[in-house]
């Protein structure tokens, strides 16, 4: 397979984030091939589109899109059919399908996805609270949380708070840290319903992380790094997961994505329970 990069156009009449992650995820299946990107966001006016034209004839390649205005989209599509490359509108298929079932045509307005509402700011505040609760900060407020992740350091949990954050989900970050006594708040939070899940991951990966992040902050902190010690705390970590009884993520091979996705199963299955429990 070829290694020379393919460009992939990204057309978007608002941010462009649904275009991208569509074609990083269809990409993705066609590795080692390599992409680099051309994206065109906003594009709302004519004068708008002929630049984002002009950009997809000079350098071709496929085109993801979202462009919602009829005419901007048969320009797009004309000029990618008369260069012989594909020009995929990412949210046809589900728009047709849902519009068949729900007997209705879909609202035609840029950027609905984005819209400022009830939803929006309850993502805003789950973002708030999962940056509040870094590290362990205001562990005595742990149980208005939705979900508590714990573990040692680097095991990912404040990329992953931060991205469940995004989701409306408000996570709160507990490490474990040697020698240190968890806060009272932990049990509390338990005691009231909130859900825990402890994160883990090889001492190997975690050495690599560590390491690579000694050498960022010019830090010479050896112990932090070193396998024995490492291994010590995950050991630790372990015995305090079974202690309550905590559901347990490796991420040793996930990315923050699956990781978050786990937690969601995890949390929605916990919900479940409660309302089954409390359920006359």
């Amino acid at each position: 397979m070829s290694e020379e990069s393919t460009k992939v156009h990204i057309v978007s009449d608002a941010t462009g984030e649904t275009g991208y992650a569509v074609a990083k995820a269809t990409l993705a299946r066609f590795a080692p091939q390599r992409f680099s990107f051309e994206i065109a966001v906003f594009i709302r006016q004519d004068d708008e589109l002929a630049r984002a034209v002009s950009r997809l004839q000079q350098a071709p390649g496929p085109v993801f899109h979202t462009l919602t205005k009829a005419d901007h989209r048969q320009r797009l599509d004309q000029v990618a059919a008369d260069l012989g490359i594909p020009a995929i509108n990412v949210l046809d298929a589900p728009l047709a399908a849902i519009g068949e079932y729900l007997g209705r045509a879909p609202a035609v307005r840029p950027g609905m996805q984005y819209m400022v509402n009830d939803a929006y700011f309850e993502r805003i505040a789950a973002l708030d609270f999962a940056i509040a609760h870094d590290d362990g900060a205001l562990g005595e407020r742990l149980r208005s949380a939705d979900v508590i992740l714990t573990g040692v350091s680097r095991t990912s949990k404040t990329p992953t708070c931060i991205y469940l954050a995004y989701r409306g989900i408000r996570a709160a970050n507990l490490p474990l840290v040697p020698g240190q006594a968890v806060p009272a708040a932990f049990e509390e939070a338990l005691g009231v319903g909130v859900l825990a899940v402890g994160l883990t991951a090889s001492p190997a990966r975690l050495a690599h992380v560590r390491e690579h992040r000694l050498e960022a902050l010019g830090d010479r902190e050896l112990s932090y790094a070193a396998q024995d010690q490492i291994r010590a705390e995950v050991a630790d970590a372990r015995l305090f997961f079974e202690r309550y009884r905590l559901p347990v993520i490796d991420v040793t091979r996930r990315s923050i994505e699956e990781t978050a996705a786990a937690v969601l199963a995890l949390l929605q299955a916990h919900r479940t329970a409660r309302a089954s429990d409390s359920a006359p």
